[in-house]
């Protein structure tokens, strides 16, 4: 089992913890991570993008001028992807992006991700995060005494004043055992966890 430090909120080391590598010590499948991160930002995309093909234009219903005999090119109708007004070639139409993973999958990606930031040495350990009120600049100054910058903060139920103290950082997203995903670990260059949330983290996907 790896064995990563444990800090305090002033940057301190102030003890060690055993992560369970049923977890954090998966043999990483990048292939799968790549199919989970794929999957999740197809899922947000709405797609209800829509335009009109020349038979959905109202209109256009006669020629605009006859065949032959006037100097123009031959027309059929004034809805014609060419005129103004028109319909739209290969106009797109509302589709599901839906990609779907079976839940196996989704676990394994997760613990893959989890490894890799162990592996890198991007995964730290926080005795406790509680804050007394909600304070920016208190926040900033913990991810400072911890040398972060941009990081992806799981926090244990009952953080909500360390929760809104982060909010408004750009560079900082916080999250609870439950709602962490693939995208999120490796957008963020460091992953920082309580310990109440590592066990969470353990507890259910172990």
């Amino acid at each position: 089992m790896a064995n990563v430090s444990v800090f305090n909120m002033e940057g301190n080391e102030v003890g060690t913890l055993e992560l369970n590598d049923a977890v954090f010590g998966v043999e990483v499948n990048e292939h799968l991570v790549h199919m989970a991160v794929v999957a999740q930002l197809a899922n947000k995309r709405q797609g209800t993008q829509k335009a009109k093909t020349r038979s959905e234009v109202s209109g256009g219903g006669r020629k605009p001028w006859r065949q032959k005999g006037t100097g123009h090119a031959r027309q059929g109708s004034t809805r014609a992807p060419q005129w103004k007004g028109g319909g739209v070639v290969f106009a797109p139409t509302p589709r599901d992006y839906t990609i779907r993973l079976n839940k196996k999958e989704k676990r394994a990606a997760l613990k893959s991700a989890l490894t890799s930031r162990v592996n890198e040495n991007k995964f730290i350990v926080v005795d406790a995060m509680n804050f007394d009120e909600i304070k920016t600049k208190k926040f900033v100054s913990v991810m400072n005494n911890l040398k972060i910058d941009k990081a992806l903060v799981v926090l244990d139920e009952g953080c909500r004043n360390t929760v809104l103290s982060a909010r408004n950082i750009p560079t900082v997203k916080t999250a609870s055992a439950g709602t962490i995903n693939v995208y999120d670990i490796l957008k963020y260059s460091t992953v920082v966890a309580t310990k109440a949330a590592v066990a969470s983290i353990e507890e259910v996907y172990a």
